[in-house]
């Protein structure tokens, strides 16, 4: 009887091993890989947004100037395409997004001033138009996210924080106030949409890195806290939560899950997590393998996500990387 208890022991010994394990294995899942420079000057606080299995991306700024070029990318054949100038004034700072197969770029700082104007892309026609102005103050440092044919466009700074929203109907031509966000004012926050959803998660206020994430519904217009994050209980999911609050980080989405990509809080980071709209939950992936930076900009096409320029310090980033989240991670890489 006793060597049937010390069988028992050890084979419980043994699942117990095997779980670790398993989560230790679990937790190197996502695999980053380095593509081809973009053909432009290395920058920060640049723009870009997809159309039709394409990316783009433009303005921004190198350290010296502020930029108004425009970027193709071509992810099947890694390789980048200038198109047409921005045609507003060379900015960073700016949002941009795509509403049915064509792209926004909008507010932002030129230099001297805060920017309210709005310009619309059409990639069939390699051709820009200038739109209403958006009709909040101007600002730079917002957040912007597009639900069905609607862009929306909120928070920033204008000399103070801000929380407050509109949307722009392309079919109209017109921009809407909606309701604000919930909870804090704040600036250089990440923003995506999933599932017909809004989101917002962290960003800046009076030197605090918020440690929060709403969801806004474009049926009632209105905004929902989501789940802290932060350590706030005392269950082991949210250990680390503390370390997604951030601001100036890139977010791309994948087969229905979101990534939250790098940025800063008081230093660089360079952890990735992985949002799972339908139950709330945060889990963390394999982090980013390029340069710590900030100001970077992330999208996604097909299966993967990409994240490219930013800085770190003063130094101007022009380097590609992919990440696949399903692929076990290359530590030879």
């Amino acid at each position: 009887m006793k060597i049937n208890y010390l069988y028992y022991f050890l084979f419980l010994l043994s699942i117990a091993f095997t779980a670790c394990d398993s989560d230790d294995e679990e937790e190197l899942y996502g695999n980053w890989s380095e593509l081809y420079d973009l053909d432009g000057n290395p920058r920060s606080d640049a723009v870009s947004f997809v159309i039709n299995g394409k990316a783009y991306l433009g303005t921004g700024y190198d350290g010296d100037d502020r930029l108004n070029d425009f970027w193709e990318y071509n992810a099947e054949k890694n390789y980048w395409t200038q198109k047409a100038d921005f045609p507003g004034p060379a900015r960073n700072g700016a949002v941009g997004m795509a509403i049915s197969n064509k792209g926004y770029i909008g507010t932002g700082y030129n230099g001297d001033n805060k920017m309210k104007d709005f310009y619309e892309y059409d990639p069939t026609s390699n051709t820009w138009s200038q739109i209403a102005d958006f009709p909040g103050s101007a600002r730079y440092g917002s957040v912007s996210f597009t639900i069905d044919d609607k862009g929306y466009v909120g928070c920033g700074y204008d000399d103070n924080n801000l929380k407050d929203f509109y949307y722009y109907a392309p079919s109209t031509g017109t921009w809407t106030k909606t309701l604000s966000i919930g909870g804090s004012k704040r600036r250089d926050a990440q923003a995506f949409s999933i599932n017909g959803r809004g989101y917002v998660v962290s960003g800046l206020d009076n030197g605090t890195y918020l440690g929060d994430l709403w969801e806004f519904n474009p049926t009632t217009e209105e905004w929902t806290e989501k789940r802290k994050i932060t350590n706030y209980t005392d269950e082991d999911f949210d250990d680390n939560y503390s370390t997604i609050s951030r601001i100036n980080g890139v977010t791309f989405n994948i087969n229905g899950k979101v990534y939250l990509v790098c940025g800063s809080r008081g230093s660089l980071v360079n952890n990735v997590w992985e949002y799972d709209p339908s139950t709330d939950l945060w889990k963390e992936k394999t982090a980013f393998e390029g340069s710590s930076r900030t100001e970077a900009v992330g999208f996604a096409i097909g299966t993967k996500g990409f994240v490219t320029t930013g800085r770190s310090s003063s130094y101007y980033f022009d380097d590609i990387w992919s990440f696949d989240p399903t692929a076990e991670y290359d530590s030879s890489y």
